[in-house]
């Protein structure tokens, strides 16, 4: 097993997750998927997991380390948009948020951390968003959940250096969480024009994991060439 490295993915059924499971595997990575509607995606494993309970967190450790062993590669991409006016908005779909976006991806790193840092090797990647320091109309919250992850992966990376960390920040992405993200407040061409494809976000990961073990890419961000932020 272990002559194939192994990568954990948060939220991999759909979108930019899936992708990014599709493309790994594609790469003869032993991928799991971490979420809690199945994929069906071909070589492709999936763990029903929902990253806000710490028990289903546990169990997801325990049915990676009995399979496969240590993974390689941890990348924290579940997430939960919410577009609303911080004075007209819900605190607790703000908890709910930010239990997802943060403290879940907090539950997963956390997990497999210690054996990771054991090891002395091992990339952890953060999905992020361009969000996290460009500031919009309804997205207060959301905001601010991917900012204080892109500070969690800035404190890790001095924590834990014997591993790398890395945060992807894309911009609009042709996903259903986007569109569900835009409503009718807001269009792409509030933020810019065009999107990127999830798949070459996932390429962008590839490309990441693929580069010699002494180097790093700490944060990147990606966008349409269009797109004004």
């Amino acid at each position: 097993m272990k002559n194939k490295k192994v990568a954990v993915i948060t939220g991999a059924s759909s979108g930019i997750g899936k992708a990014i499971a599709i493309a790994l595997a594609k790469q003869q990575y032993l991928v799991v998927n971490a979420d809690v509607n199945p994929s069906g995606t071909p070589n492709v494993d999936h763990h029903a997991c929902d990253i806000t309970s710490a028990k289903d967190i546990h169990e997801l450790w325990v049915y990676v380390r009995h399979k496969y062993g240590v993974p390689d590669v941890l990348i924290s991409n579940a997430g939960q948009g919410i577009h609303e006016k911080l004075a007209e908005g819900d605190p607790e779909k703000w908890k709910r948020v930010m239990d997802i976006n943060v403290v879940g991806a907090l539950r997963f790193v956390r997990a497999f951390l210690p054996e990771m840092i054991g090891n002395k090797t091992g990339d952890i990647v953060f999905v992020s968003s361009i969000a996290a320091e460009q500031p919009y109309e309804y997205g207060g919250v959301y905001s601010a959940s991917k900012a204080a992850l892109n500070m969690i992966a800035d404190t890790l990376r001095l924590e834990a250096r014997e591993l790398r960390v890395s945060v992807l920040s894309p911009g609009v992405v042709d996903t259903a969480f986007f569109e569900h993200m835009i409503s009718s407040n807001h269009n792409v061409d509030d933020i810019g024009l065009g999107c990127v494809s999830a798949d070459k976000v996932a390429e962008t990961v590839c490309n990441i994991l693929s580069l010699s073990p002494e180097v790093s890419i700490s944060k990147l961000v990606i966008t349409p060439k269009d797109q004004r932020v």
